[in-house]
């Protein structure tokens, strides 16, 4: 029998050739392979009547052809056509099939078939057009649909699933008999046949039901396991809170919301485990001012604090911003990127060991092996998507059971946060600053262009800046334009007379930085970029966003760029371009421009594009799901966070035989998703 650990090749239909397309999908083992789910099926075991067949729906018929098939060319498009007419003894159906002459040739006079299309046609005449064909010699069945690569096809994962379902001896049941007959589940074994050969819809539901409530309980029980970890242990811990003190110290008054949240991280200061917690704000919320309050308060109990920003610009503001107000209380702060000098790296270096500074703000710099601190309590990452758990953990290292706090601008569900972030406790920072600007949005298309740059063009000489967002960086990716061919062609066209930049991911850092410094300074007047303005650092002269091809990006990325501009005291406006009139495109623009609540807007990305689609190519690190949606099951969520629940507290470490299936299940899951969580 073939192990679960073997790898793929040596299953039989498939070899090294093979082998190497399976990989592109993550399919390196037997194990990987019976684990690779179905996105959807074809109901062919559900057997109609032609008559029976709903018009302009899919359909499964079994008929017998009645006549020889004919054939002709298309004199318009050259295409070959064939035809033949089959009955079921009762009605009769014209096939049709184009430029097909194998699926052609496998109809013979006086046999039964069966036919999956889309039945069109009216009353008196029924017809499919291309249908996939099946010698009804056997059952009709529920086939599966695979997410696929090039090479590979549904039959090929299909009959190569079949291959290795075979090879290997039944799989132990993972979860113990209370467990399964609690919640009257399939048995893990049969659930793994079923979900790929279904007998029945019935035994495919129950198939589906059991996966999802695996990976579901696998995910909680990993997460409660690590908050559980981080209880034990003991952190440094505050005496006396100064926030009042530092609210003083600010030029304006803090939200309601803000005030809210750095009592709640004041709570967690105080306790005797360590704060594990995550302040997600709207852009322009002000996160930055309740890390800086939590700071403030650790430096006048005598602990050091780091901040981790993920570009240099962006810890440089953050820098100039927290210095600027520390100073005023005599606490020393400091700054160490990699582009700063040996020498002043030394310098920062020795004083961060000699305890001398209490806030240090950095990049990565402030993982490396030879930065040490004397008292750090809490490390702080802002705009936590883009650093790993790894980086986090590196920083976390340099004191001892430091206190944590993750800082996130992308809005997201609080359903999905509370997933997501499960072994975080979650603030909400739900109330914009007074002043805040509103961001006048509209959405246009191509024919709008001229009028458009005419209104950047006065923008840009009243002494304002802009920005030009494009989906793509690489030329010939598609149709639409890149980033550098589109500055290019402003630069000799309709913007020749004006100072155009370039921004995008395939510049190096320093590149990056150097570009948003002269926009900062006011020394580019339009700034053409990609995606890679999404987190970046405060411009208040910068008034106007136009995103091109906005139907390309999710509604909460479009938020997130839009929150670029309408920092300032000027009027500011978010123009997105896009030709696609579908319904499903202008239901999105539509939201776009009625709401400027980023938690609203992440609400209505989820039910327009479902978690699967949420976070786009990047999924922001967080953590993938292959059957369970968190859209849709909600319900089994719930119970086996109950499960979960139930199953920790009786053995935290899930030491017990009985459980040593569900460990193995929950290490496998987080190994396979690269997160460490056990």
């Amino acid at each position: 029998m073939t192990a679960l650990n073997s790898k793929i090749q040596y299953v039989k239909g498939v070899g090294e050739k093979r082998a190497a397309l399976f990989a592109r999908l993550n399919i390196e083992t037997v194990e990987d392979l019976i684990r690779y789910y179905p996105r959807a099926y074809k109901d062919w075991s559900d057997v109609k009547t032609i008559a029976e067949a709903e018009l302009g729906e899919l359909a499964c018929i079994k008929a017998t052809c009645i006549r020889q098939v004919q054939s002709f060319t298309s004199p318009r498009t050259g295409i070959k056509v064939f035809s033949t007419r089959v009955s079921d003894n009762a009605h009769v159906m014209e096939i049709t099939i184009f430029n097909n002459p194998y699926a052609a040739a496998r109809l013979e006079f006086g046999k039964d078939y069966y036919f999956f299309g889309k039945v069109e046609g009216n009353f008196t005449e029924r017809k499919m057009v291309n249908p996939e064909i099946e010698i009804a010699a056997q059952q009709a069945a529920i086939k599966p649909i695979y997410p696929l690569t090039a090479g590979l096809s549904s039959p090929i994962i299909s009959k190569v699933m079949q291959s290795a379902l075979h090879s290997i001896d039944p799989i132990a049941e993972p979860f113990p008999q209370g467990l399964i007959d609690s919640f009257e589940l399939m048995g893990e074994w049969e659930a793994l046949q079923q979900i790929h050969f279904p007998d029945t819809a019935l035994s495919l539901e129950k198939a589906k039901n059991r996966l999802i409530f695996d990976e579901l309980l696998y995910l909680q029980l990993g997460l409660l396991s690590m908050r559980a970890r981080t209880a034990v242990a003991s952190s440094p811990k505050i005496t006396k809170d100064y926030s009042a003190e530092f609210a003083a110290l600010l030029p304006y008054t803090l939200t309601g919301a803000q005030q809210r949240v750095i009592a709640q991280a004041v709570e967690d200061l105080k306790a005797e485990t360590p704060m594990s917690r995550l302040v997600q704000g709207d852009v322009g919320s002000g996160k930055t001012a309740v890390a800086m309050s939590l700071m403030y308060t650790l430096a006048k109990n005598g602990m050091q604090s780091a901040m981790m920003a993920p570009t240099e610009i962006l810890a440089e503001q953050h820098f100039e911003t927290i210095s600027a107000l520390f100073e005023k209380a005599g606490i020393r702060t400091a700054l160490l990127t990699g582009s700063m000098t040996a020498a002043k790296k030394r310098k920062a270096k020795a004083a961060i060991a000699a305890g001398e500074v209490a806030v240090v703000i950095g990049t990565h710099a402030l993982i490396q092996g030879d930065v040490t601190f004397q008292s750090l309590a809490l490390v702080i990452a802002d705009e936590q998507h883009r650093f790993g758990v790894k980086q986090r953990s590196a920083l976390a290292k340099k004191g001892e059971n430091v206190n944590l706090l993750v800082m996130s601008a992308t809005p997201i569900p609080r359903t999905l946060a509370l997933f997501i972030y499960g072994e975080l406790d979650i603030s909400i920072l739900d109330e914009l600053p007074a002043g805040r600007q509103k961001i006048e949005t509209y959405a246009v298309d191509t024919s709008y262009r001229r009028r458009l740059y005419a209104f950047l063009k006065k923008e840009i000489d009243a002494g304002r800046q802009a920005y030009i967002v494009c989906p793509l960086v690489e030329e010939g990716e598609s149709d639409l334009l890149s980033a550098t061919e589109y500055a290019d062609k402003l630069k000799s066209g309709a913007f020749k007379n004006y100072r155009i930049g370039i921004l995008h991911g395939k510049m190096k850092g320093s590149e990056k930085d150097a570009v948003m410094r002269r926009f900062k300074a006011g020394e580019i007047d339009l700034l053409v970029a990609t995606t890679v303005i999404e987190v970046g650092i405060d411009v208040p002269n910068a008034t106007v966003m136009v995103i091109e091809n906005a139907e390309r990006f999710g509604l909460s990325q479009l938020h997130q760029l839009r929150g670029r501009i309408g920092r300032g005291a000027h009027r500011s406006y978010c123009v997105l371009v896009s030709d696609n009139s579908s319904e499903k495109s202008m239901q999105r623009l539509e939201i776009m421009k009625q709401s400027a609540d980023g938690f609203q807007i992440a609400d209505e990305d989820l039910k327009l594009r479902g978690p699967g689609d949420f976070f786009g190519e990047r999924q922001h690190g967080l953590i993938n799901l292959k059957i369970a949606n968190l859209l849709t099951d909600m319900d089994t969520l719930r119970a086996t966070g109950d499960a979960a629940r139930t199953i920790l507290e009786a053995d935290p470490l899930l030491q017990a035989q009985k459980y040593a299936g569900l460990k193995q299940g929950v290490e496998r899951f987080f190994h396979d998703r690269r997160l460490g969580a056990t």
